[in-house]
């Protein structure tokens, strides 16, 4: 039940931690005791464009408190079962019904609803922990010749339905224990790490060098995606993933030094090169694979010197989109070195960004108006520098001076700030949202400047043919040549048909403005009908050729990944 504070009435959003073992705790985004709840401005906001009254609130939708339970029989015999704990141990084989769905679903809002009504569906016959990589060797040459399928799980952060055991056989969970420091080098400013290392281990480890390794300073990694509290290094290589500090350290493929993979046909290895010139690239054939070809064991990736104390914060307010979009392309192709933080949101993302950060009516807000900055048509942008300080500083200085070409309104790091305190924590509004049956999800594609206007407009004009229907743009991961657009759509909406109806629309619509079909989230089984019209056939008989070669039985996270079956 909601309830009223004085005068005015709010929903009773929920902050109790998961009953145990329930299909909330697995569908609840990240800490079990975090919450993050709608402000005042955006609840009014959620109730004019939904034209839902506070009656709505009152009561909750199907919240998935139920303990998870079903009949889903094995379909792996005692025998091979009993090979698995032979290799591992009995302690790190699970079979229970809660262990087996865990894995089975990431946090795309199809798998967030199935989860909500205790639909289950792709779970695999056992989960296995794996301890080290002659463990993943054994299982993977037993499973070549049982064929028995294989998936893997890391974060579970997927938004693409990666990790889904559509042909049952084992989920090996690579958190457990393969989330160790194999090499830290300081000369060569890289450290080698296994899959399972998350994004706070290892970033928590490179802040501590000089404790942990003896190491002359501290440094970063550089890789901070909005799910880096619950994602894995594994994960951000093999989907190819990208940071919201992209623009300045690279995306996860620009950072990737060397990797090993344990395949069906033996290890795939490179060596530590910063580069070199000997036929096509192994490790960008095996970036992006998402499990596909085979099983990463190690990688080693750049890592740099960590010197927040040069970061410069700024925001700006544009009058619109035109100017902001010209402005942005300006500033990357100037020359002079790139922001870290680089985020340019539209008009409708803008609007809810000053209501979600607490910005909506303060001054900085009734200066802009003031000044001519129109609700519904400025656009705000933000961001921060990093690097060396001299270097910084000239960033800085030559945003401030393209922003103002363009006729922007500085607006102060404080934006930016509000931003930062939330930039990992604005998922844990879906639960409380889903709660009253409205959904929230994002779908992301890569732009070149040329025909960013008619990707942005055109994929808009779908999801906006929704009526009451909210869709955030933002720009952001930039590049002199274009950049990632990032649509977030929240609706009043939970039947699932109809959410992959809406959802399959708005793909073809990214393809039909001619995007690509992911820029950092990968492509997995959920965008895989997708990806050969994109490609074409000949690249895709690419693709295909290289599954049968690495993978000739077909053993390797099957079930629809890069539409290779």
């Amino acid at each position: 039940m909601s309830k009223t504070e004085g005068n005015k009435f709010r929903p009773t959003w929920c902050e109790e931690i998961p009953p145990e073992g329930s299909y909330r705790s697995i569908l609840k985004w990240g800490d079990k005791k975090e919450f993050k709840h709608p402000n005042d401005r955006l609840y009014s906001l959620m109730k004019k464009t939904f034209e839902m009254t506070d009656i709505d609130f009152k009561n909750t939708q199907k919240t998935g408190i139920e303990k998870v339970s079903f009949n889903k029989p094995i379909t792996l015999t005692e025998d091979q079962i009993k090979h698995f704990e032979d290799i591992v141990g009995k302690e790190n084989i699970k079979r229970d019904d809660y262990s087996r769905l865990q894995v089975a679903y990431g946090k795309t809002m199809i798998d967030l609803m199935r989860l909500r009504e205790g639909i289950v569906e792709n779970i695999p016959d056992i989960v296995i922990h794996p301890r080290s990589k002659e463990d993943i060797e054994k299982i993977v040459k037993f499973c070549n010749e049982e064929l028995i399928p294989i998936y893997i799980y890391g974060g579970g952060s997927s938004v693409t339905r990666g990790v889904e055991c559509v042909k049952c056989g084992v989920s090996l969970d690579m958190r457990v224990h393969m989330n160790k420091v194999i090499r830290f080098n300081e000369i060569n400013q890289t450290i080698t790490v296994e899959p399972g290392m998350s994004g706070p281990k290892l970033e928590e480890t490179l802040n501590n060098a000089e404790k942990l390794f003896g190491a002359k300073r501290a440094y970063t990694c550089g890789h901070f995606p909005q799910s880096f509290e619950y994602s894995v290094v594994g994960g951000w290589v093999v989907t190819r993933g990208a940071g919201q500090n992209s623009t300045y350290f690279g995306k996860i493929e620009d950072m990737v030094i060397c990797q090993e993979y344990i395949t069906a046909i033996g290890t795939i290895k490179t060596q530590e090169f910063p580069a070199n010139s000997t036929g096509p690239s192994i490790d960008e054939i095996m970036m992006g694979s998402e499990g596909a070809f085979g099983i990463l064991v190690s990688v080693t990736v750049k890592i740099f010197k960590h010197m927040p104390e040069n970061q410069r914060r700024f925001s700006y307010i544009f009058k619109n989109w035109d100017d902001a979009r010209e402005a942005a392309r300006e500033i990357m192709q100037g020359q002079f070195g790139f922001p870290s933080v680089f985020r340019l949101s539209d008009p409708e993302e803008t609007d809810v960004m000053m209501k979600l950060y607490g910005v909506e009516e303060t001054i900085i807000d009734k200066v802009m108006i003031a000044r001519g900055f129109k609700q519904n048509q400025r656009c705000m942008f933000l961001g921060f520098t990093d690097g060396e300080k001299s270097f910084t500083k000239v960033v800085r200085r030559k945003v401030h001076k393209i922003c103002k070409k363009y006729g922007a309104m500085y607006t102060t790091g404080f934006v930016t700030k509000s931003w930062e305190h939330g930039r990992f924590k604005d998922p844990y509004l879906r639960e409380d949202l889903q709660d009253y049956g409205i959904m929230t999800d994002t779908l992301e594609c890569s732009v070149s400047w040329e025909n960013m206007k008619y990707v942005h407009e055109g994929v808009r004009e779908y999801c906006k043919s929704r009526p009451n229907t909210i869709c955030m743009t933002h720009m952001s991961h930039v590049y002199p040549q274009g950049a990632n657009l990032y649509f977030i759509f929240i609706a009043k909406m939970n039947d699932i048909d109809e959410y992959l109806k809406y959802q399959s629309g708005i793909l073809d619509n990214i393809q039909k403005y001619g995007a690509s079909m992911s820029h950092h989230h990968g492509i997995g089984k959920m965008t895989a009908p997708w990806l050969e019209g994109q490609i074409g056939k000949n690249q895709m008989d690419v693709y295909k050729a290289l599954k049968k070669h690495f993978d000739p039985n077909n053993i390797m996270n099957p079930g629809g990944t890069l539409g290779l079956d």
